[in-house]
């Protein structure tokens, strides 16, 4: 008779080797979302400012002319401040992508390499 002792040792390693790709996944998601509600935040704040200094002006203003001059200034500050934030969008979305595919091409690598060890 066969006598087989318990390993947890070895059942926990392949488990674990089973389950790291989608682990690693999981935690390139969760960086990715954490940027984007960071980015988020910062154009929400970006916003905030612009309605706050729109308020201001229009209680400084002396005159209509001023106030318009006043809006047209803040408005082409929060454009410049927006294009920025499309550019740094634009990273952001690069860095998720590449980040996503080298953890697809790592599981993959992986896998080759233990199908390759178990057929021949």
């Amino acid at each position: 008779m066969t006598d087989t002792t318990f390993d947890p040792k070895s059942i926990f390693e392949t488990y674990r080797n089973a389950f790291a790709p989608a682990l690693k996944a999981q935690q390139e998601g969760v960086k990715a979302l954490d940027r984007v509600g960071r980015y988020q935040y910062a154009v929400a704040g970006d916003y905030l400012e612009w309605s706050l200094a729109q308020a201001k002006a229009a209680l400084v203003a002396q005159t209509p002319a001023d106030f318009v001059s006043k809006q047209v200034e803040l408005t082409t500050a929060l454009s410049e401040k927006l294009r920025a934030r499309a550019q740094e969008f634009v990273t952001l979305a690069t860095d998720a992508q590449t980040s996503f595919t080298n953890v697809v091409t790592d599981i993959t690598d992986k896998v080759v390499a233990e199908t390759k060890k178990k057929t021949g």
